[in-house]
């Protein structure tokens, strides 16, 4: 099907009707993005834990919320300027959708280095404010201080992940992440253990790899290409971004809640079992990151397609789309609960295995933290599918009590209930809360879409 005489790749990626196989061959290369995306902090992780030591990893563990609350704005435009660039697509307004998404990477570099450089300055302060004591305060400032030189490179990669999705460029994005990720594997190799640079060596391999996971998509969509979309003049077209903004604001209240909890849940592990809590708290992250990047990069997949069948008007097809992906994010949560009981001793030995006391404690950890899985698809998923719909504000009050209110509510009742596995529990009950709310908005509005 052509729309006023379009005949792209992406409208052959994204027409027509959806099987399961189709579904999953779409969505691939979302997910495998998110997993080599997430193999960034993984990594820094492994090598900082056991090349410098458990006091190294429990400052990094202080300042990554610090980094990823700064960097939400990138999934914010991101996330709601993918779904209005892939509306404007259905609807076939190319040009339109050009210049939306010129105008929107525009905006992002220029606030991505306004932050970058407050976040530069403040950094020590900072690091006082979470709570780090002087015997890890070197570090954090270290290591948080080189994240944010590559703030701005961090944000546009995050925003790319999705406008490669909706550019129906996704094996293109995965190519990038994963020439990005493995550069850090061997930077981090090289600087951490080869030199024993310690956390600055792993704050550098990461820098320069976000540097590069923000830089070689802007290059692509400068240059002529055969997808949707390129980077070309703009004017500032303000109505559109406050629809991006206030579409994406759910992912990015995700990432900068996760943030504000993380440092919540840092400041409960240091008052009941100081650098040691903190350290487990960042092993169980680390491992937990891998399962959940599965979720975000299948509905960050799900997210343009949705748009796109709303803004062509295929009720049919995104009514098949929801249901297929229902059953897909609930499937996977359950095998993802199994194994990761299964695995945990292996995934805690690779962080902590040199100190028993430390293992033992993650291990307890992770093992009641990871129930939560069978529930987080399922809502990330809802989250994701409200915004494809442009209902930011549906999308905004999943995400934000998912990831804010439950978890906020959560975290300061049941370690006053249960010690430390109130911590570790807490994401569960917050995430089960969740279900019921996400449930709701999808019945309440199932009339209204049609799907």
């Amino acid at each position: 099907m052509r729309r006023n005489g379009a005949d792209t790749p992406y409208d052959v990626e994204l027409e027509g009707h959806y099987s399961y196989k189709r579904l999953f061959k779409y969505v691939l290369p979302s997910v495998c993005m998110m997993v080599v995306a997430s193999i960034y902090n993984i990594v820094d992780g492994f090598f900082i834990s056991n090349y410098a030591g458990k006091d190294a990893l429990a400052a990094v563990n202080l300042v990554i919320p610090v980094d990823m609350a700064l960097s939400a704005v990138g999934f914010m435009i991101g996330s709601g300027g993918s779904a209005l660039v892939s509306f404007t697509l259905g609807e076939g307004r190319r040009e339109q959708a050009n210049r939306i998404f010129s105008m929107l990477v525009a905006v992002l570099t220029v606030v991505g280095v306004v932050i970058s450089a407050i976040g530069y300055l403040c950094m020590p302060g900072i690091a006082r404010l979470l709570g780090a004591s002087e015997q890890i305060l070197g570090d954090c400032t270290r290591y948080g201080r080189i994240l944010m030189i590559s703030l701005t490179g961090f944000m546009l990669q995050n925003a790319y992940l999705n406008f490669l999705m909706a550019a129906g460029k996704g094996k293109l994005g995965l190519i990038i992440s994963s020439c990005c990720g493995g550069m850090n594997i061997i930077l981090d190799y090289i600087l951490v253990y080869r030199l024993d640079l310690g956390i600055i060596g792993a704050g550098t391999a990461t820098a320069v790899c976000e540097l590069s996971g923000g830089v070689i998509p802007t290059i692509y969509f400068l240059c002529r290409n055969k997808s949707a979309l390129r980077l070309a003049r703009f004017p500032m077209l303000w109505r559109e971004l406050w629809k991006t903004c206030t579409n994406g604001i759910s992912e990015m209240l995700t990432n900068l809640s996760a943030s504000v909890v993380s440092m919540l849940y840092n400041w409960q592990l240091l008052r009941i079992a100081k650098e040691d809590g903190v350290a487990a708290y960042g092993a169980i992250m680390y491992v937990g990151f891998i399962f959940m990047s599965v979720f975000f990069g299948y509905s960050m997949g799900i997210n343009p397609l949705v748009g796109y069948q709303y803004g062509a008007g295929q009720k049919e097809e995104l009514r098949s789309i929801r249901c297929k992906a229902m059953k897909v994010v609930v499937t996977a949560g359950m095998i993802m609960v199994l194994g990761a009981e299964l695995l945990s001793g292996f995934f805690v030995d690779l962080y902590v295995g040199y100190d028993r006391e430390l293992y033992a404690l993650t291990l307890n950890g992770f093992r009641i933290y990871s129930i939560a899985f069978v529930f987080s698809g399922f809502n990330i998923f809802a989250s994701a599918f409200f915004t494809g719909l442009n209902n930011g504000l549906v999308s905004g009050m999943i995400s934000f009590s998912r990831t804010f209110v439950f978890q906020v509510i959560a975290v300061l009742i049941l370690p006053a209930l249960l010690g430390i596995n109130g911590v570790w529990i807490a994401v569960t009950v917050a995430e089960a809360c969740t279900l019921l709310l996400s449930v709701g908005f999808f019945w309440r509005y199932r009339s209204r879409y049609q799907y």
